[in-house]
């Protein structure tokens, strides 16, 4: 494959999942494990640089410095032992050499550029800490932080709301128009193509398929899978549902705070009010839409309501009062009340292979055989467009194995 991405313009790389898409960002940093990567062929050059016979020590002036990237995953990308004020120092002090209270006081400055509220406080959080928005607020400030040329973003919005979402599009093209940067969008959102990119690239399969200007290629598409692409491209309407149908989930006075510890003897000193006073009803077969900015404690409403978090006011399902069941009593309803966490890394366990993650709620809740359980886990899988014969790898390894030995010959001009 082979394309171009010029100084101060974004190219969005389309493709489905598996496409190929971040195998080709990693290749450019030299990120790919060496042991299953093969460059065979072709080339990579930024401004004038070969990077794949580049020295690693060159290199690692690269990454991070000259080219930032955000990675898909903020959760697994970003430390869990450092808060995320040292991680923004370090980067700092690597690439630019500069002393740590300059270095501080240049983090401090970037949180609060991309919209970090709080940013004095929040410089001393852990990722865990903080909302899905800002996890990916922090991961833009340490691909920024260093003023690159060049800009990968990896999937940047995939794992957020549509109101969030919107808010880190609108900062990332008012940061490259500030910085005078190149971006490289990757992405299988179309609508976010039509949004944010000036030229578009289609992958399948690992190949190229189709490069042309945004408009052009929605408009005149001329290879017959950005044609399906753009088809399959979300739209409609809401299933109508009457609205006699009775009430499945009522909230009244929902609650949840969470303490501040400080002290020696680390007593409670104040909370974190994550959800004061909601009140909501859900009829059966009806979807309501929960929205707001990052931190307005959407997610934790959702955990409450699974009593997955600790919370004070009322609860019922399906007519049943469940704010004071434990575990025990829990665990009959779990079947009936099911989740898509926001972050899939961080809620799938790295220790089980998919057939054991999918598998483990039937053998839990149903008495099935082995077999049976296979069958149906085959089942899902081919319902959800996953080769149920990737179902005994490790989650990580689900798309890696198909995208690692593809050649490449790309060349970068920011």
């Amino acid at each position: 494959m082979s394309l171009s991405v010029h100084k101060g313009e974004t190219l969005a790389l389309v493709g489905e999942s598996g496409s190929g898409k971040s195998v080709t960002a990693n290749s450019i940093l030299r990120l790919l494990p060496k042991a299953s990567a093969v460059y065979e062929t072709g080339s990579i050059h930024f401004d004038g640089d070969e990077l794949l016979t580049l020295s690693e020590r060159r290199m690692r002036g690269v990454r991070g410095g000259r080219i930032g990237m955000i990675f898909q995953e903020p959760m697994v990308s970003l430390n869990p032992l450092h808060k995320i004020g040292r991680q923004l120092v370090e980067t700092v002090e690597i690439h630019r050499g500069v002393r740590a209270n300059k270095a501080k006081d240049l983090a401090l400055t970037w949180l609060n550029k991309v919209g970090i509220r709080n940013p004095e406080q929040k410089i001393n959080a852990y990722p865990h800490e903080l909302s899905g928005g800002e996890r990916q607020r922090v991961m833009i400030a340490l691909a920024l932080i260093n003023e690159p040329e060049l800009l990968i973003a990896d999937e940047p919005t995939t794992a957020l709301d549509v109101s969030v979402q919107a808010q880190i599009l609108d900062l990332l093209k008012e940061l490259q128009q500030e910085l005078h940067m190149a971006m490289l969008f990757i992405t299988h959102d179309l609508s976010i193509v039509r949004r944010i990119a000036n030229r578009v690239a289609v992958m399948k399969e690992g190949k190229l398929v189709e490069t042309g200007d945004c408009q052009e290629v929605f408009h005149s598409p001329k290879h017959p899978y950005t044609k399906m692409l753009i088809e399959a491209d979300p739209s409609g309407s809401p299933v109508e549902v009457p609205e006699s149908n009775p009430t499945l989930v009522h909230t009244q006075n929902l609650k949840v705070w969470f303490p501040i510890h400080g002290g020696i003897f680390k007593r409670v000193v104040d909370h974190v009010k994550a959800v004061t006073g909601v009140n909501f009803d859900l009829k059966r077969g009806h979807s309501l839409g929960l929205v707001g900015e990052s931190g307005s404690g959407k997610s934790t409403t959702g955990m409450a309501v699974l009593k997955l978090v600790h919370s004070e006011g009322d609860i019922e399902f399906d007519g049943q009062g469940i704010t004071d069941f434990d575990r025990k009593k829990m665990l009959p309803l779990r079947s009936r009340m099911q989740v898509v966490f926001q972050d899939p890394f961080s809620a799938l366990n790295p220790r089980m292979s998919v057939a054991q993650i999918i598998g483990e709620g039937l053998r839990v809740h149903q008495e099935l055989s082995e077999q049976e359980i296979d069958s149906q886990i085959c089942q899902a899988m081919n319902e959800v467009e996953l080769d149920p014969e990737t179902r005994h790898r490790y989650p990580n390894r689900v798309f890696r194995w198909a995208t690692s030995t593809y050649r490449y010959r790309t060349r970068f001009d920011p």
